[in-house]
């Protein structure tokens, strides 16, 4: 599982970050989450291929974090998309996107299935062999929402020096590797443990932006290995993060600590610091374990959650 920030920035661009935009990469799928402004040139810069790209995750219908989107999905009808995309999002955006496309004579080539995201709990909204992902509600001046990107637990690794040792038949290998022990042709139980070994333990993503504070939002993610959530001020504007409904670095690294997530990365910066690092020396007082997003950078979250980890 990796990430790559294509854009850090809130309302307000600089010459250096993008608005919100995110690419998660899980065993070779693409997710794209959220799509402001230049995300499809930074896409380019980052060498993703938009063709991988088959689901987008909208968290609110602020300009910043979906001006991209239309453009983005005019140039895949330009180079030739045929493929389905599915698009979760509010649900009244799905009128909205209509309006445009037609205000515009965007003729798509490709069908968008249109998921909407509702409701005042997590609800999974996605799943596939290798992952789940959960829906669920923010605190901010309009409907919004996070997303929780978990991977499944992998099957066992099974010995191959094992399968010629006991003669396993091509077709007990699939129960062996869901942790079945295996019987010899004489009758002797090889227990799973002697033929297997352990998978490497599943890793998770929480993406939150735009949002207040609230006690309840570290539920929704608890446990998380990587939560990112949105740092738009310093501690000292309280007031100024209460009144937009966003969140100071104080605010995120709260979250980070009673959610118990493994490491915290802060983003949708405001454009009036030129240096995100003193917002992440702020957060560290509270969670040690905070990185910040920078654009055009790619964590592999498992790699990032070993060296945190060794560190300790």
């Amino acid at each position: 599982m990796k990430l790559t920030i294509l854009g850090s920035s809130s309302a307000l661009p600089t010459s250096g970050r993008y608005p919100s935009a995110h690419v998660l990469s899980v065993h070779e799928r693409l997710f794209l989450i959220d799509c402001g402004e230049g995300t499809q040139m930074q896409l380019r810069r980052c060498k993703i291929k938009l063709g991988k790209i088959n689901n987008i995750f909208i968290s609110h219908l602020h300009g910043d974090h979906i001006f991209g989107l239309y453009g983005l999905l005019s140039t895949f009808s330009l180079m030739g998309r045929e493929n389905p995309l599915n698009l979760y999002a509010p649900e009244n955006y799905h009128i909205m996107l209509n309006s445009h496309l037609n205000d515009f004579d965007i003729d798509l080539n490709f069908q968008i299935d249109f998921k909407p995201l509702k409701g005042k709990n997590p609800i999974q909204i996605y799943e596939d062999k290798y992952i789940t992902v959960t829906s669920f509600p923010l605190k901010h001046r309009i409907e919004a929402y996070g997303f929780l990107f978990r991977e499944k637990p992998a099957e066992r690794n099974i010995i191959r020096e094992r399968i010629t040792e006991y003669d396993i038949p091509v077709a007990k290998i699939p129960a062996i590797k869901q942790g079945s022990d295996f019987v010899t042709t004489d009758g002797r139980i090889i227990k799973n443990s002697d033929l297997t070994l352990d998978p490497e333990k599943p890793v998770s993503y929480a993406y939150c932006s735009d949002t207040a504070y609230f006690r309840r939002l570290a539920g929704f993610v608890k446990n998380v290995d990587l939560l990112y959530h949105e740092a738009t001020f310093d501690k000292s504007m309280t007031d100024l993060a209460k009144q937009t409904f966003h969140s100071t670095t104080t605010d995120a690294a709260k979250t980070a600590m009673e959610a118990s997530a493994k490491a915290l990365i802060i983003g949708h910066f405001s454009s009036r610091y030129n240096d995100v690092y003193t917002l992440v020396d702020e957060a560290k007082e509270i969670f040690p374990s905070t990185i910040p997003a920078i654009d055009g950078a790619t964590y592999d979250i498992r790699e990032l959650i070993r060296a945190d980890q060794t560190k300790e």
